[in-house]
């Protein structure tokens, strides 16, 4: 059931939902990170927390999640009350390794330390990467979000972000957000659901809400055997009563459309030294919910997103991104600003 009100803590101003895990990432620079916090909803939240505060954070956590990692995230200004840890035993391992040039490695654990010369740490023993699998139309997982995991307090919000979960959550939350006083939603949709399978099913998911943010690689999937032009295929999502689609397209930048108006931008990649990508498009969705709340603007949200982007970049963790110097934020800010092409 929600928890009861509390008077004395902070009024939320922004919701995010998400997963949280424990992460071991090889970073692009050759660094091997080993079980530290992760997750979309951690990286989207200090997305926004690089530009504002007051954020709840809305997850799951089984029993083996350290109870320090929540404390570091109360210190962080964080609200975690609405992480609810579970009896239910399943895998919160996240693992990554990338390459000099910031590409994704594919292979397994075993051959990334291999070439690295390295021995497996004991928290991999036994660990395979996860394959995208069709999510269910009607049957809850472990990582489904349901009403009443969210503390009322939530409900104050005015922002809520969901991140890649699955597609009951993204069907149903929405619904419950905007019985409080949540206006702005937006969602960075599920591989799981972004399927020519799922192809009837989203605009379900996408009508009424305020942005949609998949990535390239989530809408050539959904459009296969349709449309490759990104213009179309944004279109046809607004088209389902959405205000923005946003296009996320890694070191290519962004495509942002505005349905009102029908105008196209290309807001580019800040050029950054590759360090760690993991969390880099949560992040981006944190700083684009940040700027909407804070300009209204979907352009100079999206200009938030990257710059939050761009730091995740640079460094490991997620923390990494909040902790950027005023003056480094405000310069990215105006140089994306100038760069930036109304199509």
């Amino acid at each position: 059931m929600p928890i009861k009100k509390d008077e004395s803590r902070p009024v939320i101003r922004y919701l995010v939902a998400g997963s949280l895990t424990r992460s071991i990432i090889v970073t692009a620079t050759g660094n091997i990170l080993i079980d530290q916090p992760g997750g979309g909803a951690l990286y989207a939240a200090c997305g926004i927390g690089l530009w504002d505060e007051n954020i709840g954070i809305l997850g799951r956590v089984n029993s083996e999640f350290p109870q320090e990692w929540l404390d570091q995230a109360t210190r962080r200004g964080f609200d975690v009350h609405g992480i609810n840890s579970s009896l239910e035993k399943y895998d919160q391992r996240f693992f990554a390794a990338y390459d000099p040039a910031g590409v994704f490695d594919r292979s397994a654990p075993v051959s990334v330390f291999s070439k690295l010369n390295e021995p497996l740490p004991r928290i991999l023993l036994g660990f395979t990467q996860p394959e995208v699998t069709i999510d269910s139309r009607n049957r809850p997982g472990w990582i489904t979000l349901r009403p009443n995991d969210i503390p009322t307090e939530y409900i104050d919000a005015t922002a809520a972000h969901l991140c890649p979960i699955d597609f009951l959550t993204h069907s149903l939350l929405p619904s419950v957000l905007r019985q409080g006083e949540i206006k702005i939603i937006t969602i960075d949709p599920s591989p799981g659901y972004m399927n020519k399978v799922f192809w009837d099913d989203i605009p379900q998911v996408v009508a009424g809400i305020t942005a949609f943010l998949p990535s390239e690689e989530d809408v050539y999937a959904l459009f296969e055997g349709r449309t490759r032009d990104l213009r179309v295929i944004a279109e046809t999502l607004a088209g389902y009563g959405c205000e923005y689609i946003v296009i996320k397209r890694g070191a290519n930048g962004i495509l942002l459309y505005e349905q009102v108006s029908h105008s196209f931008w290309e807001i580019p990649a800040y050029p950054v030294q590759i360090v760690d990508p993991t969390g880099a498009g949560d992040a981006f969705c944190g700083g684009f919910l940040a700027g909407l709340r804070l300009k209204y603007d979907p352009f100079e949200a999206a200009l938030y997103g990257s710059v939050s982007a761009s730091f995740k970049i640079q460094g490991s963790g997620p923390y990494f991104t909040m902790d950027a110097l005023p003056e480094l934020v405000t310069a990215r800010l105006d140089i994306l600003r100038e760069k930036s092409t109304k199509l």
